[in-house]
């Protein structure tokens, strides 16, 4: 008994060691910056050089869209429809139901669709993506692949981040039409308006600056979603719980990236206005 508790003391010891040994608050913070650097640094090495995984980024492609396809349609033709239906009062108010379409056609395509879509994605697939590396760390799948010079980075991190950046734009320009169409019944629910009326007036209103830099910050939504999950999976070395964890930090990280490239890219597409 006396062996054992000195072994129980000896292991509590020893874990709030590695505790106090962890960085904490701006120190872990740079570290984690730093290292999130180095490996998108990485990624671009290695995107660049042959062997190209084409079959692994098509692979990956798929199962990304064919994961978010209705989670990303029903929730965009839901704001499409509800965004509608709270705008036509307050706009009935002023005579203005004629800026109807155009006022949900800006404000999707520009704002919303792309900021909720891309925060879909790092729930849906960045979580998938963290868990699934970490799981691989874990069980040492990732070092045997590594021991075998089958170059596991280029394999599994540059084919998944690459999907994503491809991945995400498209499923911005899908939701942005479903949004459209849930707008179009949304005007219909209180009246009628031809479908041709309404689309001529939503693609009448849009202008390059509304369309160009929503479409051009969707590729930095993907490749945030990617890296940061691929990150967090691909380093996480603190055993099962890791696999949670990872999976866990994935989604807060990249949905706060989200937030931050969406509020730097409206900052520079002001600049052009």
């Amino acid at each position: 008994m006396t062996a054992d508790k000195a072994t129980a003391h000896h292991t509590a010891d020893s874990s709030q060691e590695k505790d106090i040994s962890k960085p904490t608050g701006v120190k872990a913070l740079l570290i984690e910056v730093a290292g999130m650097t180095h490996f998108s640094g990485r990624f671009f090495k290695e995107a660049f050089l042959p062997p190209y995984e084409l079959n692994e980024f098509l692979k990956q492609s798929y199962l990304i869209g064919n994961k978010s396809l209705p989670l990303v349609g029903i929730t965009a033709f839901i704001m499409g429809l509800v965004f509608t239906m709270q705008s036509q009062p307050t706009l009935a108010k002023f005579g203005a139901t004629s800026w109807l379409p155009a006022m949900v056609s800006v404000a999707m395509i520009r704002e919303i669709s792309p900021v909720i879509t891309a925060l879909i994605c790092a729930g849906k697939v960045g979580s998938g993506i963290g868990a699934e590396l970490a799981s691989m760390r874990v069980t040492e799948q990732i070092d045997a692949m590594e021991v075998a010079g089958n170059r596991p980075f280029k394999y599994i991190v540059v084919s998944k981040i690459a999907a994503t950046i491809f991945m995400v734009p498209l499923l911005v320009i899908f939701a942005d039409g479903i949004a459209l169409i849930g707008s179009y019944l949304g005007v219909n629910l209180s009246g009628h308006t031809a479908f041709n009326v309404f689309f001529g007036h939503v693609f009448n209103k849009l202008d390059f600056i509304d369309v160009f830099p929503a479409f051009v910050k969707t590729f930095f939504f993907g490749f945030a979603i990617g890296m940061i999950s691929c990150y967090k999976g691909y380093n996480s070395n603190e055993g099962t719980e890791g696999v949670g964890r990872a999976a866990n930090s994935a989604v807060v990280i990249a949905s706060l990236a989200i937030f931050i490239i969406d509020m730097i890219a409206v900052q520079v597409a002001n600049l052009f206005n």
